[in-house]
């Protein structure tokens, strides 16, 4: 199961999830996916860029897509995902057994601006602590925010876009959609909105907590997600 990070966020976000989907009886093995310009690749130019991030993404990750594999991605990461499938799809790639998606809006759902890419650092640090995606310390501390916000900025920008409702290219793939009952970013008809994009058909679970509930509830979500792998087990196998 390959694992795309929130906007701001890198691969060590799924650090835990192999040792507990182990526990709750998963056959499965997590592959967290790291973007450039974060963690281990902090040295290297961020995307900006949709089609250009997706371009790389497929190219790189094209050979261990040949193997049967979910695909997991939260707020920015479930963006990405869609979009790197619906290419896979368009070329005739292998495609996930399913996409596993949380907390972002489906792709003809219009963005709003509670998280504003032009807002300036202090304003953009207090939204994103107000959703619980980093700490109230961190958040007031100007040496953090000039440091983190302009990744988040970046990414922000990055999943910026929509299609028009009309233009909807539904997956080939079934989706699981989960939400948080008290996401303010969004709310639960933004993320039931993805159901038009499912030619398979898909499933919508509400979780406790909001925007971030993966990391409040992670069990929770992570039991789960285990239980999928079950479902799609013949077609998953563990490594």
């Amino acid at each position: 199961m390959f694992c795309l990070p929130c906007a701001g966020g890198g691969a060590s976000a799924y650090a835990r999830w192999q040792e507990r989907l182990d526990a709750f009886g998963a056959r499965v093995r997590v592959l967290p996916v790291q973007l450039p310009g974060r963690e281990d690749r902090a040295g290297e130019p961020r995307f900006t860029d949709l089609d250009a991030l997706v371009a790389d993404l497929d190219e790189r990750l094209d050979t261990a897509f040949a193997r049967p594999h979910l695909l997991y991605g939260h707020s920015m990461g479930a963006f990405v995902a869609h979009a790197l499938t619906l290419a896979r799809q368009r070329r005739g790639a292998p495609l996930p057994r399913a996409l596993v998606l949380s907390s972002h809006r489906a792709p003809h759902v219009r963005p709003d601006r509670i998280l504003d890419p032009d807002a300036d650092d202090e304003a953009l640090a207090t939204s994103l602590a107000e959703l619980g995606g980093i700490p109230w310390e961190l958040a007031r501390r100007p040496r953090f925010r000039a440091a983190y916000m302009p990744l988040v900025r970046d990414d922000l920008r990055l999943c910026s876009g929509w299609v028009e409702p009309a233009d909807v290219e539904p997956l080939h793939v079934p989706l699981h959609l989960f939400t948080g009952v008290d996401d303010h970013l969004v709310p639960l008809p933004k993320m039931a909105a993805w159901r038009a994009h499912g030619a398979r058909g898909s499933e919508l679970r509400t979780m406790p907590g909001g925007h971030f509930f993966v990391r409040a509830h992670e069990d929770e979500l992570l039991r789960a997600v285990a239980a999928l792998t079950t479902r799609y087990g013949s077609a998953v196998p563990a490594v």
